[in-house]
């Protein structure tokens, strides 16, 4: 560990612009570092360990920092391939983002990358914070809990489409069974304008019978009537000449009588 701060102080003394930048965060590391690796807390084997690894991230310090200036992202997880040892720069906003970045990318599957159980996620040069150590298994942890969270939330989001669509399955029965209702009632009703239309038509054929028969027998009755006042003229005509006959008769014995009456004066007359 003294020998990473001795490196770490001497770039900074050397005055290099891009390492002035990163020297804050790496001496955060390696104080870090140091007070994790005490041998108090560790064995003497896993702190030796660690400081080998610590001087050979030290020593790739501008690799590093060139690697996070290039992606913009605000640090990045930086290990030795733990089989050729060649440096691995993985970019992102946080350990969980670098380490789900490079999981999702296609470099992840061709297993030419062998990540060692302990990485480093070192901030950009303008970040005031110090290296954070991190293990494989917490980041795949992380990263299981994260899917499983996205799970959830997509199941979640399957649930409310659930429920909406039952909301709305429900409503439209709703719908529908206030539609049937209606539409019972109008029967209901239509039922009842044809019972209405069908007596109103009986009524009318009855009423239309019985115009019928009264046309029939007011047309008998007229030829009655007729037929009658045929036989009335008749009589009339019978009566007027029965009474013409009589008048002339009558007038035939006034006529014999008034005669007979002259007669008779004439005698009378004579006798005086």
């Amino acid at each position: 560990m003294r020998q990473l701060l001795l490196v770490l102080l001497g770039r900074i003394r050397r005055g290099a612009p891009h390492v002035l930048g990163s020297g804050l965060p790496l001496m955060s590391l390696a104080l870090v570092v140091a007070g994790c690796a005490s041998p108090s807390l560790m064995p003497e084997a896993q702190a030796v360990a660690i400081n080998d690894r610590d001087r050979a991230l030290a020593s790739h310090a501008d690799a590093i920092h060139a690697a996070i200036s290039q992606s913009g992202k605000v640090g990045a997880l930086a290990f030795l391939d733990a089989q050729d040892g060649r440096l691995v720069v993985l970019p992102g906003d946080s350990p969980a983002d670098a380490w789900s970045r490079y999981t999702t990318s296609p470099e992840s599957g061709t297993g030419r990358v062998s990540v060692p159980p302990v990485l480093t996620f070192v901030h950009r040069a303008d970040v005031p914070k110090a290296p954070e150590t991190v293990t494989r298994s917490a980041l795949q942890q992380q990263q299981a809990l994260a899917v499983l969270e996205t799970e959830l939330r997509h199941i979640e989001a399957q649930l409310g489409i659930v429920q909406r669509e039952l909301a709305e399955s429900i409503a439209a029965a709703k719908r529908e069974a206030v539609a049937r209702a209606d539409m019972q009632t109008a029967l209901s009703s239509l039922h009842e304008d044809l019972a209405t239309v069908r007596k109103f038509m009986l009524q009318t054929a009855q009423l239309g019978w019985l115009n019928h028969e009264l046309v029939v027998e007011n047309a008998s009755s007229m030829r009655k009537v007729a037929t009658a006042s045929q036989e009335m003229s008749a009589s009339s005509e019978r009566l007027e000449e029965t009474m013409r006959q009589l008048s002339k008769s009558l007038a035939g014995q006034l006529k014999d009588l008034a005669n007979r009456l002259d007669t008779i004066q004439g005698k009378v007359s004579s006798l005086k």
